[in-house]
């Protein structure tokens, strides 16, 4: 996989994707990436990317030209046609399902913003996708495109550690994922639940089974609407 990231600020970036798990990634050959600072692609001398909004208003609108000038250079350098994501609050809320989306491309170019807004034009006619990872305004797109970057490169073959990982992870079957505990068996007094402790991974598989079900019945009731419940499953979350 191969990443662009457009913004004007790329020095934001380079702690996240230099460090943990990402970095790993990149040792592995896994994905490589670029820092594009689209304020180079103006064309006036000041190198001005935004201007007054049509018809009046707080703040300052990102103008087309640069963003549109600098999403066909990087397009240019490759020949996979990318999926070109847009970071704005009015975007699809970012998903596990999103990330195992985005994981099957070759190209990713994400578009950061700032000041009040986007020329619709640039939503319009140049992005696949607007992604929002809540309901929430930032200061610009960055820190959400580390999000979605992470979440994204994670899953990608080989990245992680144990490879059993990723689909156990909340969100992955749909469901939040059950407690994990480890070493002692004992602290201060409490204790690792008995059956983890047994060697009998049928009990264990149940009571992890039973115990994801509980918390997000507690937690996030919503996503048992949207699962694909067995009939064992549907008498757990009754009872």
């Amino acid at each position: 996989m191969h990443i662009d990231i457009l913004t004007l600020f790329p020095e934001m970036f380079t702690g996240v994707i230099e460090s943990s798990i990402l970095k790993k990634a990149q040792d592995k050959n896994k994905f490589t990436y670029q820092l594009v600072n689209f304020r180079e692609y103006a064309q006036n001398k000041h190198q001005k990317v935004d201007d007054y909004p049509y018809g009046g208003g707080a703040g300052m609108v990102l103008t087309p030209q640069p963003i549109f000038d600098a999403v066909e250079a990087v397009k240019k350098e490759r020949s996979s046609k990318p999926r070109v994501i847009l970071m704005c609050p009015q975007g699809e809320t970012f998903t596990q399902k999103k990330a195992e989306e985005l994981v099957q491309e070759d190209h990713l170019i994400f578009i950061c913003g700032h000041y009040e807004g986007f020329d619709e034009r640039i939503r319009t006619h140049l992005v696949n996708d607007e992604i929002s990872i809540g309901d929430y305004v930032l200061t610009g797109g960055e820190l959400g495109a580390m999000v979605v970057m992470d979440s994204v490169i994670r899953l990608l073959p080989n990245v992680l550690g144990n490879e059993a990982s990723a689909p156990q992870d909340s969100f992955s079957s749909g469901l939040l994922e059950h407690p994990h505990y480890t070493r002692p068996a004992e602290f201060r007094g409490m204790k690792v639940p008995e059956v983890l402790l047994s060697g009998d991974h049928g009990k264990i598989a149940a009571w992890r089974k039973e115990q994801s079900l509980k918390r997000t019945y507690e937690r996030r009731k919503d996503l048992l609407n949207n699962s694909k419940l067995t009939i064992d499953e549907k008498s757990i979350v009754k009872d």
